[in-house]
């Protein structure tokens, strides 16, 4: 799987999850601050990439921004 695919994934779940319009939704986006998620939000972003893509995320409080997320997502999809 691509970045690009990951990066269209995860943009589908965050536009469903928090409401926002996809152009919001850039890599350089930071959840929090830019999209207005909060902790409850990312967790359940997490989870819908988890069962999409059948791989485990751990809670990763490093992750910011959507390049973060797609940057983790692409290393557990890469180590399946």
């Amino acid at each position: 799987m691509t970045e690009a695919e990951i990066f269209d994934k995860v943009k589908e779940i965050v536009v469903d999850q928090l409401d926002v319009d996809e152009a919001d939704v850039t890599l350089a986006a930071d959840i929090k601050e830019d999209l207005d998620a909060d902790s409850l939000d990312v967790f359940e972003i997490m989870n819908e990439l988890e069962d999409d893509l059948d791989i485990k995320l751990e809670a990763d409080e490093n992750v910011k921004t959507i390049q973060d997320v797609v940057n983790y997502v692409k290393k557990e999809v890469d180590a399946k």
